[in-house]
């Protein structure tokens, strides 16, 4: 399975004063299982590529192709796609509105003809992965806290049995342990159920930490496309473009100028580290 883009334009307003190229020439292709992040300053077009992948906004040229489908064809079956590649929402307010949790959690299985049994089935195994205790389940998901409202909204696509599980900034607005239940949580389900997921962030070290790949848009445009250690390794260009690499990373350069040789590369905790102690270690063996 794969999502291929290519060549993918989009345009805002187009042919109007108020014009805006959100895509240029966008060429990528999604494997099936990746765990892929997307970072970018607010305009860089993130937003605008992740609605292209399940058809919620059409390209202005070019071709997008699920499983080696058009998407754009005549024939396709935009409804199915949809279930198959899941969109979460920065807000989880925008995709709730049943009376209960488990209600809305139902929903999507029930608007792809699923009897209400297998439905309330789904359901219950959705609100199961993303850890949500069962003594909230009949509460108004309008009760919730922010982070309790973003387990709900990636049950409610979970419960469609997605085969891509894309995020919209999932963790805007968590204190630091809600951003972590999250996306350990989201992490657990690409282990267990090889889902590829694909999250988009501001959090340079959540991306650092969570994903394989990582696509850096700016102006509409990918930058750069690589692992973590690759596209951080620049970071000084990614500063140019109001980025920046994970915070550690700065400690450990600033840590090999003074001398120490660590790894300039360390772009999380547990990476940087294993570099001091290792540093420590080699010290102790010398003297």
């Amino acid at each position: 399975m794969s999502i291929i883009l290519d060549k993918v334009n989009y345009v805002y307003s187009e042919k109007t004063a108020y014009e805006i190229h959100a895509l240029k020439d966008i060429n990528l292709k999604i494997e099936d299982g990746e765990f892929i992040g997307i970072i970018g300053h607010t305009g860089s077009g993130k937003s605008t590529l992740i609605q292209h992948l399940n058809g919620l906004v059409k390209a202005t040229s070019g071709g997008i192709y699920y499983n080696g489908q058009d998407i754009y064809d005549e024939d396709f079956n935009m409804k199915e796609l949809r279930g198959k590649v899941g969109l979460v929402f920065q807000y989880p307010e925008h995709q709730l509105f049943e009376t209960t949790i488990f209600a809305d959690v139902c929903f999507g299985p029930l608007n792809q003809g699923l009897s209400k049994k297998e439905a309330e089935l789904q359901a219950f195994t959705a609100l199961r992965s993303v850890g949500l205790p069962e003594e909230y389940w009949y509460q108004s998901p309008f009760e919730l806290s922010g982070g309790q409202k973003r387990r709900v909204a990636i049950a409610g696509v979970l419960a469609m049995k997605p085969e891509v599980l894309v995020l919209d900034e999932p963790t805007a607005g968590l204190d630091p342990q809600g951003r972590d239940e999250i996306l350990d949580q989201v992490a657990k389900m690409h282990r267990e159920l090889g889902m590829t997921i694909i999250l988009v962030s501001h959090s340079m070290e959540d991306v650092a930490k969570y994903v394989d790949r990582l696509i850096v848009m700016n102006h509409g445009s990918v930058m750069f496309d690589g692992t973590p250690k690759e596209v951080f390794h620049h970071y000084q260009e990614l500063e140019a473009v109001g980025l920046a690499a994970p915070q550690v990373t700065y400690l450990m350069h600033e840590l090999r100028k003074k001398g120490i040789p660590v790894d300039g590369e360390a772009t999380t905790l547990e990476e940087a580290k294993a570099s001091i102690l290792k540093c420590f270690q080699n010290r102790e063996n010398r003297s």
